[in-house]
């Protein structure tokens, strides 16, 4: 956004409203993930989150905001809406009625959907919500004190009360920003979550160079990949693959309409920052469950699935690969968009309108959309292995970059769209004064 956006966000009232009210309600959620869980003894639990910060916990501990490491109220963070966000597309796809909710009922269709979506919510966080007291049950600080003071039925019970109204009220908050702020509030909630942690992570840096941990060349190629991960991430989030439109001319009366060229714009990576966010809630939900767990064999799974192995870096591409395509499908129709260039009197040069035009949107599409699914594999996987190797704090992370500046450039885009919106309306207001006052 150019500095005289920024000056004329002050000439309106109502951009600025919108933004107080997304900064009070993320500054809500973020006093809500210092608000413990009753019966948790603090002390012990982040004794526990100290000797397990570099594995799966660490990086569910990122998503939630570090409401996990406190045991807040916001423990779980926003992930069970997003595994039943995950559920309800899954079954829109194979469920006929479900599918005629979201494309044919319009507004009261999508707001069935997202009905379904908050019991889904509800249903998800009170089973997650009754494995994690289970779990908390069990779990002792590296000092042999317990996490729990008075383990029972009714801590459980309270535990899984709080955790499932802590859930409602992130899911609220997050779907009034986005009716009432700017942006959408389920990513802007994972973004606050995840640049929160970065001052954190800067001073752990800092305290491992004291140390002698990391080497001052390290921490410099550190730097210097992040600069060229968040250059590649820019890049590529404004790529686009434009396939020219010709539009006929007709007359319509006594005036000639059409014969101008447009182009369609297809962005190489459609899907935004949704798939690895599905894919890493998908992946952590099992095994956040087997480390709260003493059986062995939910153990030896939790160890095959540690970010640093072989077998979750593959299992995450493969489902970062199909989310793409996945979500992709779902927001984009080329059967529509082939449709209403064809009732417009448009078409793609040598290229038939209706079904050919489809099917070559489609083909375009996918090949794109492949494309996509290797930059998002490269940028989420590559950090995992300098994880791995150089002993770097999650917050560096290739998901995390790639969540932060994906959900930046959307929300400063949607800024700009307003401006640009409120723009226009003053002008066409203004000439519609002066046409007024000559009349």
């Amino acid at each position: 956004m150019s500095l005289a956006g920024v000056e004329n966000l002050a000439k309106l009232p109502e951009l600025k409203k919108r933004l107080l009210w997304t900064f009070f309600l993320l500054a809500v959620y973020r006093i809500g993930i210092h608000v413990p869980t009753p019966g948790v003894d603090t002390l012990a639990l982040a004794d526990f989150f100290a000797s397990v910060q570099n594995t799966l916990f660490g990086l569910f501990d990122m998503f939630s905001g570090g409401g996990l490491s406190n045991m807040s109220i916001f423990a779980l963070g926003i992930m069970p809406y997003i595994s039943a966000s995950i559920i309800i597309q899954l079954l829109t796809v194979v469920s006929p009625e479900l599918k005629r909710l979201s494309s044919e009922e319009g507004q009261a269709g999508r707001k069935k959907i997202t009905q379904y979506t908050r019991y889904g919510t509800v249903l998800i966080t009170v089973v997650q919500g009754l494995a994690i007291a289970v779990g908390l049950e069990s779990m002792s600080s590296p000092s042999g004190a317990p996490v729990v003071l008075f383990p029972g039925i009714g801590f459980k019970l309270i535990t899984v009360i709080t955790l499932t109204a802590g859930t409602v009220l992130i899911m609220w908050i997050g779907e009034r920003i986005t009716e009432k702020g700017i942006g959408n509030g389920i990513s802007l909630i994972i973004f606050a979550g995840i640049v929160v942690g970065f001052p954190r992570a800067i001073v752990n840096t800092f305290r491992l160079i004291s140390a002698g941990e990391l080497t001052l060349f390290v921490v410099l190629l550190i730097l210097a990949f992040m600069v060229a991960v968040l250059a590649g991430i820019v890049f590529m989030e404004r790529a686009q693959r434009r396939i020219p439109i010709q539009y006929a001319k007709r007359m319509v009366g006594r005036k000639m309409y059409g014969g101008q060229t447009t182009h369609l714009p297809l962005r190489i990576n459609t899907a935004g920052v949704i798939p690895p966010i599905f894919a890493s809630s998908i992946l952590l939900f099992p095994a956040t469950l087997a480390q709260f767990s003493n059986v062995e064999w939910l153990k030896d799974v939790s160890s095959f699935f540690a970010p640093q192995s072989v077998l979750y870096n593959l299992c995450f591409v493969a489902m970062i690969v199909f989310f793409c395509f996945f979500y992709t499908a779902i927001i984009f129709d080329p059967k529509d968009i082939a449709e209403n260039i064809r009732k417009q009197g448009g078409f793609i040069p040598g290229i038939r309108p209706g079904a050919k035009t489809r099917e070559y949107i489609d083909k375009v599409l996918a090949r794109i959309t492949l494309w996509g699914a290797a930059y998002i594999s490269v940028v989420c996987v590559l950090p995992m292995i300098l994880i791995a190797n150089l002993n770097v704090p999650f917050y560096f992370g290739g998901t995390s970059l790639l969540i932060v500046v994906g959900v930046a450039m959307d929300f400063m885009s949607q800024i700009e769209s307003y401006l640009i919106s409120r723009q226009y309306e003053g002008l066409i207001s203004k000439s519609s004064r002066i046409k007024g006052r000559r009349g």
